[in-house]
């Protein structure tokens, strides 16, 4: 293990010696999750701050892109290219896997690491296991939109969870850990074992209110005045508004879940309007099948600025398609704690040819 500095601070002054590239470290899951373990309010606090640098045109958010397979229809490998300015700027880019077939052979679905590039000179100094960064800056962006999209509206106290994976699991742990408290709790998956394992990490959590699994999609949506969307579908399954006729905040993280029928009978706000029309996502759909974008009210940025107000009286759905700029801003928020800790591993002469000639 070596010492290291900020590789933001290596570059010399004019006249001065040779820029040397900076050390290049790896930073494994366990640490990542040491970091984060505890410090939801903190990370909801750091991605609000990056999405009010991105409303503001201080960040670099390219489109996702997407890499399929003929023999394997049902996996992607998806890289999101980014950089990210403000006092911790960074360039960088996250690669994440989501290959569904893995849940049956008892690995996460999900698989991902972030790279970070030095600002000055453009080298990577650090890659992150980074299923728990995607996982946290998920849940983390879901639970500052629940808040900021229910102020006024009055916070729900009846949460119905589709979809119950990793990333359900986070972002139950994000809201509780950001103060909600639910007197109702409700689970469906159309995976029975996955909706009583969640049940039992519900009851494990400590969590209040009463836990009910529900066998129908319908029956968890009309019970429920906060509705988190988190699974695999590739294309809408819940197609009729009247489930949502009370009137439901709905965070649509999975994307694909909702016909457009549901999106033009409800309010839409989503995180960037250009990366969420695209790949065949519920409101991308609905722009297809209008030709409009008219049915968007805004961004959540929008929202936190005051630029939009949310109707209390209508069934509202948020809309994330995660930027990578909020994978930037959580790597390198857990870099720059491992690094105040002493806990770097670096890999030495990870850079070994540095000479031009020989």
């Amino acid at each position: 293990m070596t010492e290291v500095t900020d590789p933001a601070t290596t570059t010399p002054p004019a006249g001065g010696p040779a820029l040397a590239p900076p050390p290049f470290s790896v930073i494994p899951g366990g640490q990542v999750r040491q970091v984060l373990a505890g410090r939801e309010r903190e990370v909801v606090d750091l991605v609000a701050d990056t999405y009010r640098l991105h409303g503001a045109g201080e960040s670099v958010n390219r489109p996702s892109y997407f890499l399929r397979f003929p023999d394997r229809p049902t996996a992607r490998i998806i890289a999101l290219p980014a950089s990210i300015g403000g006092p911790s700027g960074v360039d960088g880019l996250k690669w994440i896997s989501s290959f569904p077939g893995n849940i049956e052979s008892g690995l996460p679905r999900a698989s991902a690491v972030l790279i970070l590039n030095d600002h000055d000179t453009g080298y990577p100094f650090a890659v992150l296991e980074s299923s728990i960064i995607s996982a946290t800056r998920t849940a983390a962006s879901a639970a500052l939109a629940a808040d900021r999209l229910s102020r006024d509206r009055g916070r729900p106290v009846r949460v119905g969870f589709i979809g119950t994976g990793l990333i359900a699991r986070y972002i139950h742990t994000f809201l509780a850990g950001t103060g909600w408290e639910f007197d109702e709790i409700g689970v469906h998956d159309l995976t029975a074992e996955s909706a009583h394992g969640f049940r039992g990490y519900l009851e494990r959590s400590g969590t209040g209110g009463r836990i009910t699994v529900h066998a129908e999609a319908e029956q968890l949506v009309r019970s429920s005045d906060l509705v988190v969307l988190a699974t695999v579908a590739a294309r809408p399954h819940l197609h009729d508004p009247a489930w949502f006729g009370h009137g439901p905040l709905v965070l649509n993280v999975s994307l694909r879940d909702l016909a457009p029928e549901i999106l033009l009978s409800a309010t839409n706000v989503v995180d960037d309007v250009e990366h969420c029309l695209k790949a065949d996502t519920s409101p991308h759909l609905v722009e297809q099948l209008t030709g409009s974008r008219d049915f968007l009210a805004g961004t959540l940025d929008d929202v936190m600025a005051g630029r939009i107000t949310v109707p209390a009286d209508r069934t509202v759905v948020f809309s994330p398609f995660g930027l990578g700029v909020l994978d930037l801003a959580v790597g390198r928020y857990v870099y720059d704690e491992v690094v105040r800790t002493g806990g770097l591993a670096v890999v030495e002469d990870f850079f070994h040819e540095r000479s031009r000639h020989g």
